[in-house]
């Protein structure tokens, strides 16, 4: 078995989105190899109703999947299907757009004002950008939680996790997405296939990720043939931290535990061709995409 060390840390950029939501965005939008087969990954987590009730109106999506995980306050949604719902605290959807569909989602505080949630797009491969468009709409009680002896808790969104299968299925990417707490000075190992891409962002509390052969909150490194020793600094709030490979990744929680979303997918490794909302293989394959939804004939 080999821990996988840390490639980079990112710490989430403010950003503003849809009709004026502000979020915090960890990647996306750019060069996205190393994350492959996701795209895209949003935190829109704030307490102040002004800042995000416009919402996200009527857009539309093409050749990805997006994620929504809302863990505060609760997203009406509705698309060009006729489909509507109110995504709940707890609750996940997972949208295929597939060839096609205009949608909206508008965000609501809880009783206190806060909303908190993440959206994480995946790309399909090129056999599958043109499948029919659908939803899985997810309840907050159909996630198994898994408590471990030690006190850690998974929630399994995607994926097969410690025996148990998260209720997302059919997902082109076979992704797996959990949502991991480790009680405050507890060390984890969890394991993640080799074959995977893998990130984790950690949304309360801090700690360390690093490998075994490394003490805690230290960085060895070589520089010109020689040994560095360099003090790191506890991943913290609004952190994203990329792996590089191995199969398994260890995290040594903070003095008040951390909580984190650890997310692996295998790589399509196809090329992409990226607008906004759409994502295609070929610039060609992107302007029909636009030409056609200026031509009203998007939606099929």
């Amino acid at each position: 078995m080999s821990i996988r060390p840390v490639k980079r840390i990112i710490t989430s950029k403010p950003t503003m989105e849809g009709a004026g939501v502000k979020l915090r965005r960890a990647f996306g939008f750019g060069e996205t190899g190393e994350f492959d087969p996701f795209l895209l990954l949003d935190d829109f987590r704030n307490e102040r109703p002004e800042d995000y009730r416009a919402g996200f109106p009527w857009h539309p999506h093409r050749g990805i999947e997006t994620i929504t995980y809302v863990l505060a306050g609760s997203v009406e949604h509705g698309d060009s299907l006729g489909n509507r719902g109110n995504l709940k605290a707890g609750d996940v959807q997972w949208m295929t757009a597939g060839r096609g569909i205009l949608h909206q989602e508008m965000p609501q505080g809880d009783t206190a004002g806060r909303m908190h949630g993440f959206q994480l797009w995946a790309n399909l491969p090129s056999s599958l950008k043109m499948t029919a468009p659908r939803y899985q709409d997810v309840k907050a009680a159909e996630i198994p939680e898994i408590v471990d002896d030690d006190g850690t808790r998974v929630r399994i969104v995607c994926g097969d996790f410690w025996g148990r299968r998260g209720p997302v299925e059919g997902v082109a990417a076979d992704p797996r997405y959990l949502d991991v707490s480790v009680p405050a000075g507890k060390r984890k190992t969890l394991p993640v296939e080799l074959e995977r891409h893998a990130f984790a962002y950690v949304f309360e509390g801090s700690g360390s990720f690093r490998a075994a052969s490394q003490p805690f909150g230290v960085l060895t490194e070589k520089t010109d043939g020689e040994e560095e020793t360099l003090v790191r600094e506890q991943t913290g709030n609004r952190s994203l931290v990329l792996f590089d490979s191995g199969d398994e990744v260890t995290i040594q929680a903070g003095e008040q535990g951390i909580r984190f979303i650890l997310v692996s997918g295998k790589p399509i490794e196809e090329p992409v061709a990226w607008y906004g909302p759409i994502v295609m293989n070929t610039k060609a394959e992107l302007q029909q995409a636009f030409d056609e939804l200026h031509a009203g004939t998007f939606i099929r």
